[in-house]
This record gives C-alpha cells, structure tokens and sequence, in this order.
C-alpha cells in the first residue's frame, strides 16, 4: 500500500532530518514507528501527507508517486492525518467539528450525515455532548472528535501521530482500543508513537528510528522483549 524509498527531507535547507529513510506499510495493518526525541518520527508523517517534499528518494502509495503532494488533496486520494497537537475548533460543536471531515463530500448530505452517526456510534462517549463546544470536552475527548472527523472520508490509510500523548491510562487504553478496532474493519493505520510498550502491544510491525533512518524493524513478535531492546537501543 505505502512504499517510502531512500527518502531524505528536513525543513532546513541542506539540514536532513529523514536520511535514507526506506520502509513499507501493508494493508489493513497497524505499522508502529518508535524512537526517542527528535529522531524524526512526526518529520515523517509530515513528509509522507506532504507538507514537507522529499529532496531524495520517494513516496508510493497505491501505484502512484505521490512525492510532495499538496496535502488538501492527500484526502481524496483516501489518506488522513491527525498531528500530535490537539486540533479541534474549541468554539465549535463537537458535531461540526466532525462534520467538517467530510469536505470533500460537497453537497452529498446524506453521505455526509450517514457517516457522521456511525462516527458517533462507534465513539459514543462523544453522542451526548454532540452540541457542546468541543473546547469544552477534555484531551481524550477531543482525540475522539479529531478521530471522528478524520474518518468522514473513510480512509483507506490513516496517520496517527502520538495518539495518547498527555492522555490518562485509561483513556488513552481507549483510544488505542479504537485503532485496534479500525483495523480489525479493514483500515490501514501507521502510527507514531513514543509509548514503546503501548505501540508494541498493538503493531503488527514494528520500524526504529534513530537519527532519522532505520535501526531495526520487524513483525510484533520480534519485539516482545522490549525491556533489553530500549537497553540496547540507549
């Protein structure tokens, strides 16, 4: 489905943060990228939705090179992206601001309004408040509605950056109980995350990055002693 190839990219002329970076995601797979600070795990995301170019190498999905995309049309070509920040529209509802997933929709309101009640059946937590402001709802509430809103188009691959980040055990439990589910209904998922043991527990594979290209990589299994890994990756 993805296919990065020897991709270099950075944000500073010159300054690479991806070095020859090369890796593959499968369909209706969770791909897991970990790492520490600063190795370029979101730099990552970033360059495959396009908002950062490759200098060197490429980026295929589906068959076709999508190097450099503009990122408004990543969605149309069935690709979403929800960023580490927390990015809902605090003075919107929590009903609009899912709504506003389905952009690309234009003028088919019912399409529109089906999905928009299968995102509050499945995130049903969020149903009740659908009227609320969604400033008002808290950090893992609001992960809901981003994922929500993320998934009006019905996204064939999603990007997920750091999804529990600041998030409380539980809550976080929950919102990777949700990938988990996505992927069990066919969807593809690459996730960053810097909660190694969380990541692990939900990957089918597994990529490490160090200093911006790969360390190791593997299937789940590979990676069920992580405790003498993270010792051996420090």
């Amino acid at each position: 489905m993805l296919t990065v190839d020897k991709v270099y990219a950075g944000y500073y002329e010159d300054i690479h943060i991806l070095k020859d970076l090369s890796m593959q995601v499968q369909e209706q797979t969770i791909t897991a990228i970990i790492g520490t600070n600063g190795v370029g795990k979101s730099t990552l995301l970033k360059t495959i939705y396009g908002f950062l170019t490759p200098r060197e190498g490429s980026i295929v999905y589906n068959d076709e090179d999508i190097s450099g995309i503009s990122p408004y049309k990543a969605p149309k070509k069935g690709l979403t992206y929800i960023p580490q920040q927390r990015n809902v529209f605090p003075e919107m509802t929590v009903e609009e601001n899912i709504r506003l997933g389905g952009w690309t929709f234009k003028r088919k309101t019912k399409k529109i309004t089906k999905r928009l009640e299968e995102n509050f059946e499945r995130f049903s937590v969020i149903n009740d408040r659908r009227k609320e402001k969604a400033g008002n709802l808290s950090g893992g509430m609001q992960r809901m509605v981003e994922l929500g809103r993320a998934l009006m188009i019905a996204p064939e691959l999603m990007l997920v950056d750091e999804p529990a980040a600041g998030l409380a055990p539980m809550i976080a439990r929950q919102i990777y109980d949700h990938l988990l589910s996505l992927r069990d209904d066919g969807m593809t998922v690459l996730l960053v995350d810097q909660n190694i043991r969380h990541a692990v527990k939900i990957a089918d594979y597994l990529y490490v990055l160090a200093k911006g290209t790969n360390e190791e990589e593997g299937p789940r299994e590979d990676f069920e002693n992580i405790k003498e890994k993270i010792k051996g990756w420090l």
